[in-house]
């Protein structure tokens, strides 16, 4: 005979079987839907897989494909990745659905509006991965520059979407200004302020005479880093531009410096994969090539090498590091690397050590050892500063000689008409 205890012990069992069967159910429910989204998020990161996508020489933006941290069910990442593929190419097609018009507020421009501004694309400014870029008078008489994404550049699509996307909310005055953009007849064109005096690289290593000053360069630097660090400190989320380099600095009329070329930019967030390999070798931090793991350090080391050409006026491809490295054996090693054409301008040794100490900075292998861009932006400030403030010095003591000189001269003047009127009258 069964007794009542013996009951509450079996029901018990049964219950105890029946939690831990329903609790295990959940947990691989769980783990199940963790591992779908983390392959959403994987194949959306990589919705293209070839390498590297652009290889227009040493100067030219790389990105290879993406590494999730997660490298099963392969099958399944290249059926969602086909997906991301298909849905970008119906948003091309469905082109009535304007969301990036109406999302960011910049105008949209007609085929025909952008070839007769550039005289049906005669007016060549150059070429470049991405495309080629036009020089463009439009009907408002305004003149602007037109970056037309190649046919066969898969990579150039997803730069349009960026910065189409980022540009539409970042405003600076160190930032290059999207003033519109086409998406028609089956080509897509962005639309930029005209930049007069081109590329910092072209100013540095162009056929041109024109010889940069140390004051330009000094500006020039302090505008860079006033346009990174919008990004880095102003954006919210921070954003990482990832393609710094002195190709994508480009200078107004008034020399002064902006930044350009977002379509590599990322919003600095963490989705469990890693980043793409993005950028221009000779620009790249080592730590983020051999880590694929981007922050916004990565850019301070991109900023550090252009501080560098500045000073050196040498690109990276022409073994820029190896004359950094030399220079920082010794205090004064700067000196002798230094832009052989700055020869004669005052107090540029001085300013330049300083410039290239800093820059030194930037470019130290631990990325959590480099400043922040404020930090760099604060010192580069301090040189611009002192500078100034000698060459008002310099002018009031200028001013000061000029005056004495003058005084004496009229003192002598005066002592000429009083010796000529107290001379004795002879007869």
């Amino acid at each position: 005979m069964v007794h009542r205890g013996d009951f509450v012990v079996i029901g018990i069992a049964v219950g105890l079987t029946i939690g831990i069967f329903v609790a295990s159910l959940v947990f691989f429910g769980i783990q199940w839907y963790k591992k779908c989204s983390h392959l959403r998020r994987c194949a959306t990161e990589n919705s293209t897989s070839t390498l590297p996508i652009h290889s227009n020489g040493l100067a030219s933006s790389i990105d290879s494909s993406s590494v999730c941290s997660d490298t099963t069910d392969s099958v399944s990442v290249k059926g969602l990745d086909d997906l991301a593929k298909n849905s970008q190419l119906s948003w091309w097609r469905n082109r009535s659905k304007d969301r990036f018009g109406s999302a960011s507020g910049i105008p949209r421009y007609s085929h025909k509006d952008i070839q007769k501004a550039t005289q049906n694309f005669t007016t060549t400014l150059g070429h470049g991965a991405f495309g080629s870029v036009y020089k463009a008078t439009m009907a408002t008489g305004g003149v602007v520059a037109v970056k037309v994404l190649a046919s066969d550049s898969q990579q150039g699509e997803r730069e349009f979407q960026t910065e189409v996307s980022l540009l539409g909310r970042l405003h600076h005055r160190n930032l290059v200004n999207l003033v519109g953009y086409c998406v028609d007849k089956g080509q897509r064109m962005l639309i930029y302020e005209f930049m007069t005096n081109g590329s910092l690289a072209s100013l540095l290593y162009g056929p041109e005479e024109r010889v940069l000053s140390w004051d330009e360069r000094l500006q020039i630097a302090l505008d860079i880093s006033h346009g990174i660090e919008y990004l880095h400190d102003g954006a919210v989320p921070p954003i990482i531009h990832r393609d710094l380099k002195s190709a994508n600095i480009l200078l107004d009329r008034s020399m002064r410096a902006k930044v350009a070329d977002f379509g590599l930019s990322k919003e600095q967030t963490y989705d469990g994969c890693k980043s793409s390999l993005k950028g221009t070798y000779g620009y790249m931090d080592p730590a983020y090539i051999s880590t694929s793991q981007f922050t916004t350090k990565s850019d301070i080391f991109s900023f550090g090498v252009i501080l560098f050409e500045l000073i050196v006026a040498i690109p990276p491809h022409q073994n820029l590091m190896d004359y950094i490295n030399l220079a920082a054996m010794s205090p004064d090693g700067v000196d002798d690397i230094l832009d052989k054409r700055l020869v004669g301008e005052s107090n540029l040794v001085v300013e330049a050590r300083s410039l290239a100490l800093i820059a030194q900075k930037c470019l130290h292998k631990t990325p959590r050892k480099r400043p922040s861009i404020g930090e760099v932006s604060q010192e580069i400030f301090k040189i611009k500063q002192k500078r100034l403030a000698k060459e008002v010095s310099m002018s009031f003591a200028g001013e000061d000689i000029s005056r004495m000189v003058s005084r004496i001269g009229l003192q002598q003047a005066e002592l000429s008409k009083m010796a000529a009127k107290n001379m004795p009258i002879t007869g």
